[in-house]
């Protein structure tokens, strides 16, 4: 059974070549890496909590420690910059944008540059 969020064979080919190896002198992997993908990009569309994964995904325990392991390690950094340098080139830019646009209206703080406690008592 596949998900919308699941990874396509072309996707994965990119990504897979991305994610590390398995440690050598270890056991060989149980899990396959691509589930693993697509679990946590399940969680990602869907928004549902981790033990709230399917059942056809690996345990969820599984896959939330493969996403921190990915993301302590900058993986997810790696894949992010490299389908982002991808897309860019594919539509004839630079890999690296020149410029950022911030909308300052979506962020709410006070004059100290803290975030703006707000109780009733303080109204």
């Amino acid at each position: 059974m596949g998900y919308p969020s699941d990874v396509s064979d072309t996707q994965w080919r990119i990504i897979g070549r991305l994610l590390p190896a398995t440690k050598p002198g270890g056991r060989p992997r149980a899990t396959d890496t691509r589930s693993v993908v697509n679990a946590i990009f399940y969680i990602l569309r869907s928004g549902c909590s981790w033990r709230m994964l399917p059942r056809d995904f690996p345990p969820y325990s599984t896959v939330y420690m493969y996403f921190k392991q990915w993301r302590d390690d900058g993986t997810w950094e790696k894949v992010h910059d490299t389908l982002r340098d991808r897309i860019r080139s594919r539509d004839g830019r630079k890999k690296s944008p020149s410029a950022a646009i911030v909308d300052s209206q979506s962020v709410k703080t006070t004059e100290k540059g803290a975030l703006a406690a707000t109780t009733q008592a303080k109204k």
